[in-house]
């Protein structure tokens, strides 16, 4: 550690130290040696047997940055860089070329670099030293042992710590979550300290913001497609009110199993919307096309259609129900991931599949009345 004032008294900033630590430890490149057939790098850095031990760095010298009659502003005391002196001997034999009186310079050098000096004995004036002079590194600094990790983490330019944590039994990770927002709140943890999730709970995060525009865009996509099969703007919602219950079937099927509502059980919802739908395209494909073609009234072009399209709209609906199965029931390596789809599928269709034969007809018809009101008053 160094001490602040006392180096910018003495004209030395935090960049002149750690440029002098780096030519003395950082192999720093000086200069190239060049020859008729190879190149040789000139590398500077302090002698091997002064960089065992920390007491060592009180061996090293740093010129001042105060106007001076030498030439080099030299990174590390004891000449130019050309003629560049480390080690005890080494260092105040350089600084008696820069110094005026090398007596008093040998006798304060040997003084500044005894271990009494290194130890916290630090000098807090520039009067001891001459303009543009030469001072050693024990002036301002000492040495502390502490304990430091062996690794930093970083993420970004941030430090970062790691908190991992597994779920209990039968805990589910939208509550794990809710519980570590809750810790994180109690303890007011400073403004410059920010907590965030990352791997599967960030995900989690993310995929319960992106839920509602994800089947929002899939609810659109579908009504476009189906108003420019139809050429309607009525009767692709009449085939749309077959989801909702198949939403609610998903959601009684996850809860009765206490499954989560995870991602995977998302992708089975969004499934859904496409194998329920086609029992009301079915139904609403017959009647449209009774009504246009044979002339038939709503209420009898809906009865035939029911009649007519219930074992096509049975075959294809267990198909996907049986195809589920396997998979709400299955055990075994990765399972956990395939239970909730197979789970949303199941109970989305047995419930949709239980009212949609009800309900379509009814609301059929209801928004054909409505679309003949409307005519009528335009």
């Amino acid at each position: 550690m160094f001490d602040r004032s006392t180096a910018y008294r003495l004209g030395i900033s935090p960049s002149t130290i750690d440029q002098t630590l780096y030519d003395a430890y950082g192999q720093r490149e000086v200069s190239t040696i060049y020859t008729q057939l190879n190149q040789y790098h000139v590398v500077l850095e302090v002698d091997p047997s002064y960089m065992k031990n920390p007491l060592d760095l009180r061996d090293l010298f740093i010129r001042t940055n105060q106007a001076s009659t030498v030439g080099s502003t030299g990174l590390v005391a004891g000449g130019s860089s050309s003629s560049q002196l480390y080690g005890p001997t080494s260092s105040l034999t350089a600084a008696n070329t820069s110094l005026s009186n090398s007596t008093s310079a040998f006798a304060l050098s040997s003084t500044i670099a005894s271990d009494n000096a290194f130890g916290g004995n630090q000098i807090s004036s520039t009067a001891h030293f001459p303009s543009g002079g030469q001072v050693p590194l024990a002036a301002f600094t000492h040495v502390e042992e502490t304990n430091v990790p062996v690794t930093v983490n970083h993420q970004g330019q941030f430090p970062v710590v790691t908190l991992s944590f597994n779920l209990a039994p039968q805990a589910s990770l939208g509550d794990a979550v809710e519980a570590v927002n809750k810790v994180k709140e109690e303890s007011h943890m400073p403004a410059a300290i920010q907590a965030a999730f990352q791997g599967t709970a960030a995900s989690f995060l993310a995929s319960l913001s992106n839920e509602p525009v994800l089947i929002l865009a899939a609810l659109v996509t579908v009504y476009i497609v189906l108003g420019v099969l139809y050429e309607s703007y009525i009767h692709p919602i009449t085939i749309l009110s077959t989801l909702p219950s198949a939403g609610v079937g998903a959601l009684l099927s996850l809860m009765i199993c206490r499954n989560d509502f995870s991602v995977i059980a998302l992708i089975g919802i969004v499934l859904l919307i496409g194998i329920v739908k086609k029992n009301g395209i079915m139904m609403i494909d017959f009647a449209l096309d009774a009504e246009r073609k044979e002339g038939m009234t709503p209420v009898n072009a809906i009865y035939q259609a029911c009649l007519l399209r219930f074992r096509p709209i049975m075959m294809t609906t267990m198909a996907a129900l049986l195809a589920g199965v396997p998979l709400a029931l299955g055990t075994g390596m990765g399972s956990e991931l395939r239970r909730p789809l197979g789970i949303t599928m199941v109970g989305g269709l047995v419930l949709s599949q239980l009212l949609t034969l009800y309900t379509t007809p009814v609301i059929y018809l209801w928004f054909d009345r409505l679309a003949r009101r409307f005519r009528r008053q335009s």
